[in-house]
């Protein structure tokens, strides 16, 4: 039995995957090649990844089938929100910054647009005082949470929380960021993955050129699809 006819076996995971950031039509077009599932467009001003959201459009519209764009603010204004989601066909909102639960619930139209919620869990054993069941309790209507480390500003900043340091079972969809790379990718799916109802996982500076912020690296783009491809087949194999 052949790679893909295992993962498509009845019980077993597949690990979905989000490349974030992305602001270069050649950089849609090798994530959408190497096999991820959602594209992600930072409509944050202060990012160095920012897109507008006409922008966010036009690369959007590159994205064939089963692809899905996501857009990415940080304490943005509902009526901008909402907007820029109908800029963007068949998109998905990420809140990464204050966002109480029912300012994302008026944002994603009460209910009728899918949406994400990010955590930012701090670094090293401060992380043991982040409640993520608490929070994921307040955010239950949210798609999922995304998980990140908290650092200066709105976004991971490159580093990865302590993993070891999450609840043992959590009620959520999650989506692992934060300091991830092909590298340690694998380590990253095999702690959490058994904390959760599924597990995602979302990248972005660690599939980037060195020193260039939002220029993706088609190269390591490929190397960390692989690496949680060869995440899902160990898990797999260890359930059966």
């Amino acid at each position: 039995m052949n790679q893909l006819n295992e993962l498509a076996l009845p019980g077993l995971h597949r690990t979905r995957i989000k490349i974030c950031g992305l602001t270069r039509e050649a950089d849609v077009d090798a994530a959408v090649a190497a096999g991820v599932d959602a594209i992600g467009f930072v409509l944050y001003e202060k990012s160095p990844r920012f897109v507008t959201a006409r922008r966010a459009a036009a690369l959007a519209s590159r994205l064939p089938p089963f692809v899905t764009p996501v857009l990415l603010f940080v304490n943005e204004e509902t009526s901008k929100v909402i907007a820029a989601c109908n800029d963007v066909a068949g998109s998905i909102i990420q809140f990464h910054g204050d966002e109480s639960p029912q300012a994302c619930r008026a944002a994603s139209g009460h209910g009728q647009r899918p949406y994400l919620r990010a955590a930012r869990i701090p670094l090293g054993d401060a992380g043991r005082g982040f409640d993520l069941l608490k929070f994921a309790q307040d955010y239950s209507q949210a798609q999922g949470l995304l998980l990140d480390a908290q650092v200066d500003g709105y976004g991971g900043g490159g580093q990865a929380f302590n993993w070891s340091l999450l609840p043992p079972n959590v009620n959520a969809h999650l989506v692992l960021s934060g300091g991830l790379n092909a590298a340690n990718v694998i380590d990253g799916i095999r702690v959490v993955r058994p904390r959760c109802k599924t597990l995602s996982v979302d990248i972005s500076s660690g599939v980037e050129v060195p020193g260039q912020k939002g220029i993706k690296d088609p190269t390591r783009i490929r190397e960390f699809v692989a690496a949680v491809r060869q995440a899902d087949l160990q898990l797999n194999s260890a359930k059966r």
